[in-house]
């Protein structure tokens, strides 16, 4: 059980701690100051540390480093006892299980740190062995210039030995590598150890600089996990080292691990700078939600369209445009990179309205194959009578021609020079000619049922509100039964639908997937404590919309942890309360 240590915001695998001594610790931090090392057991016996509330006390422990036999390290292991103050135990990604400590020290880290793969395996398969909500410890391996991506893979505390190692080497750490002291003609940072004239500087200030260097990154990462924007720095950062960027590569790759701990939902802009945004958790699942369990409700042609600098498409200047000339004749799905393919009911859904993208007028192939993929799977799901393609010349007619030959389907372009001009908008809307408009209600319940297939999975849309009755205007439609009684809100700010009470009966009753909490035997008011959860479904991710109950209160409201991590979890807030009914 983890006493002392708590995490109270998360940003994928990276997370906010606090490491709970006498004068609390923010993590991701520097260590240095705060553990205690009772030493190894390699070379003699030693006694249990009587131990304090001010260190965090690493247990007498038998290091292995890395690639050591499993049956020499299962010859060797420590028993650690349990302590009642702050402690942490040594492990290998082999040895590494719930040993009843705040804090895991993972031995070996210098053998792993520098080579992609071998760090992801060994982060992973620790991190999945110990417990969620303890903390994970390098030592030695951390620089200003990794520890971002350190963080970013789950690690919570660092010690500064390596810094001070390369400092008295005469080498200065910054975060996009090092400089040989006798190279440099200028120091480029304005710590105090760096106000002096640099033929002035010498080795000890070069140690106490790269401590503050070390220090000030982390501040930085801490600031961009509670932005919610940690992935956007790391796929600029971890440029500087060809290591640093096979790493996030690399759990790029490990869906299962990256996925479980990412947010469905956010108001932090996702900044698509580089291609690796393409396989960015968030990108990937809004593509899967959209070609798996979206499904078309109009009975009109489809008319793709190019997305627009200004989010959401609507309010575009472009959008506007081209609403004009098809006036509810046509769906409209705007095609995009990184995104994919947009149905103009999802516009709002995150990340359909928080991302930004470099715009250069041209596509390079990875975008092009990868919007094509899922405007290929996205029409396999979807019949229309007509594919009508309002898009320019580069990248976007690149991407129908693909398609088009994939599936054997015809295209109508309808685009001269730009998508805005007037003879292209006078094609878009003459194509339409003789086509019927939909209304206003259709408009409004397939926006609604949309939203529940992409929130809750493939049916969910009909399973839920088979009848319904909308209430305010869009953005912030209300769903109401046909006896008048609310079900469900829209939110504008993430495009998803917020359940009453009502609506989460009726989501219990129905058929659609349900994502549930079990509680113990109390009402909870505001946020439901991870020690009060008896059990939770797998699938839940934080943001989810998620049922709450118990022998003694039925509640909804939007998890803060996914569903792994709140039944293991000793500390710290699993879900937050919306609506709540005491039986």
């Amino acid at each position: 059980m983890t006493d002392y240590f708590e995490i109270h915001g998360r940003d994928g695998a990276a997370r906010i701690g606090e490491l709970r001594l006498s004068e609390s610790l923010t993590t991701p931090a520097l260590a240095d100051d705060v553990i205690s090392d009772a030493g190894s057991l390699w070379f003699k016996d030693r006694d249990l540390p009587e131990g304090d509330e001010s260190k965090l006390t690493v247990l007498p422990h038998r290091s292995f480093p890395s690639g050591t036999d499993e049956e020499v390290m299962e010859s060797f292991a420590v028993d650690y006892p349990d302590v009642d103050y702050p402690s942490a135990a040594v492990v290998a990604p082999e040895t590494a299980d719930d040993y009843g400590a705040d804090a895991y020290v993972l031995s070996g880290a210098r053998g792993v740190v520098g080579h992609g793969a071998g760090f992801k395996d060994a982060i992973i398969d620790t991190r999945e062995a110990i417990p969620a909500d303890s903390a994970l410890v390098l030592s030695g391996v951390a620089t200003p210039e990794n520890v971002a991506t350190l963080v970013y893979a789950g690690v919570d505390l660092v010690d500064s030995d390596l810094a001070v190692v390369k400092g008295t080497q005469g080498k200065y750490l910054t975060t996009e590598g090092q400089h040989y002291l006798d190279d440099l003609h200028e120091l480029p940072c304005s710590c105090p150890a760096c106000q002096r004239p640099v033929d002035e500087f010498t080795r000890e200030h070069c140690v106490e600089h790269n401590v503050n260097a070390l220090r000030a990154e982390l501040g930085i990462v801490r600031e961009r996990i509670r932005s919610g924007r940690l992935r956007d720095y790391i796929e600029g950062q971890a440029r500087h080292e060809q290591w640093l960027t096979a790493a996030f590569r690399e759990f790029d790759q490990q869906w299962s691990y990256v996925e479980e701990r990412t947010p469905v939902i956010r108001n932090a802009e996702l900044a698509a700078a580089t291609e690796d945004s393409l396989r960015r958790v968030e990108i990937q699942r809004f593509a899967d939600r959209v070609t798996t369990r979206y499904r078309n409700r109009f009975d009109r042609p489809l008319v793709l369209m190019p997305c627009s600098a200004k989010k959401p498409y609507s309010e575009s200047q472009s959008h506007g445009q081209y609403h004009d000339a098809i006036q509810f004749r046509a769906h409209k799905v705007s095609m995009t990179s990184p995104i994919g393919v947009v149905p103009q009911e999802l516009e709002l859904t995150y990340p359909a309205q928080h991302y930004d993208s470099v715009v250069t007028g041209r596509w390079s192939g990875d975008e092009k194959e990868f919007v094509a993929e899922v405007l290929q799977r996205y029409l396999e799901r979807n019949e229309y009578p007509r594919i009508i393609a309002h898009v320019p010349e580069e990248g976007y007619r690149d991407v129908c021609e693909r398609v088009k030959e994939a599936l054997d389907v015809e295209f109508e372009y309808t685009v001269e020079d730009h998508p805005t001009t007037t003879e292209s908008l006078g094609n878009l809307a003459s194509t339409l000619t003789g086509e019927s408009k939909y209304g206003k209600r259709d408009r409004q319940h397939n926006t609604v049922r949309a939203m529940a297939d992409y929130q809750f999975g493939d049916g969910a849309g009909d399973a839920l509100f088979s009848e319904l009755n909308i209430q305010s205007r869009y953005p912030k439609l209300r769903v109401h039964d046909d006896d008048g009684k609310q079900l469900a809100a829209m939110v504008p700010q993430y495009g998803t639908l917020s359940f009453t009470l009502a609506g989460a009966r009726r989501w219990v009753e129905s058929d659609a997937p349900v994502k549930q909490v079990e509680i113990d035997a109390f009402a909870p008011h505001g946020s439901v404590l991870a020690p009060g959860v008896v059990d939770a479904d797998d699938d839940i991710r934080p943001g989810d919309e998620v049922v709450i109950e118990g022998p003694k209160a039925f509640a909804i409201g939007r998890a803060e942890m996914s569903g792994p991590e709140m039944a293991e979890s000793t500390r710290g807030i699993a879900t937050e309360v919306r609506h709540v009914e005491e039986k």
